[in-house]
């Protein structure tokens, strides 16, 4: 279960997912995706990539809206230390789930939680582990078909059934979704709970 805080929510974000998941879990919350610059720093790390990102999301949006809560996120797929964001094209997606293709890379969440006028500011991240077993280009070429690659970072969905290219995980599920719904449910409940 999870607290509904008596001020306004606000989900900074566009992914349908990261929406779906926190209907889910009961958290009512207007949606005000935040537009930034998602350029990766030179010498940035992925982590640190992912959490600046997530945390510029949510003070862009808490700025106009103070008296609000604002949750923002990013997510992002590391395979061999480099970032696969979303596939530009079908041949990108392509290149992505073949160096996927049976070995193991990880998928690293970070979310914010800003609230001005409560003087909250969380920054936090996950990281789970995902083994991909042996894919056939044939296997890969369909999967693209579908076009459901293309809005995905590195080029796949862990909830498409149509995909199933996953061996195994290590670590939270919904993380790979989009958003690491365990960990934010904890620290979320301890930040608004009532005494």
């Amino acid at each position: 279960m999870i607290i509904q805080p008596d001020i306004p929510v606000i989900l900074a974000s566009a992914s349908p997912r990261r929406r779906e998941l926190l209907t889910a879990l009961g958290l009512q919350f207007e949606l005000i995706p935040a537009h930034i610059d998602e350029s990766f720093y030179p010498n940035e790390s992925p982590v640190k990539h992912v959490c600046r990102l997530a945390e510029e999301k949510g003070k862009n949006i808490a700025a106009e809206h103070p008296e609000a809560v604002v949750i923002s996120s990013d997510t992002i797929v590391v395979y061999q230390d480099t970032i696969l964001g979303k596939p530009a094209d079908e041949h990108d997606a392509f290149q992505m789930l073949r160096s996927l293709s049976g070995n193991m890379h990880k998928v690293i969440t970070a979310f914010s939680i800003i609230c001005r006028k409560r003087n909250i500011n969380v920054l936090e991240y996950e990281t789970t582990e995902v083994v991909f077993r042996n894919l056939s280009d044939e296997n890969i070429r369909s999967y693209i078909a579908g076009g459901s690659p293309l809005d995905k970072a590195g080029a796949y969905g862990i909830q498409d059934l149509d995909a199933n290219f996953v061996k195994k995980i290590k670590g939270c599920f919904y993380n790979v979704i989009g958003f690491p719904v365990a960990a934010f449910t904890e620290k979320w409940n301890v930040l608004f709970q009532i005494d």
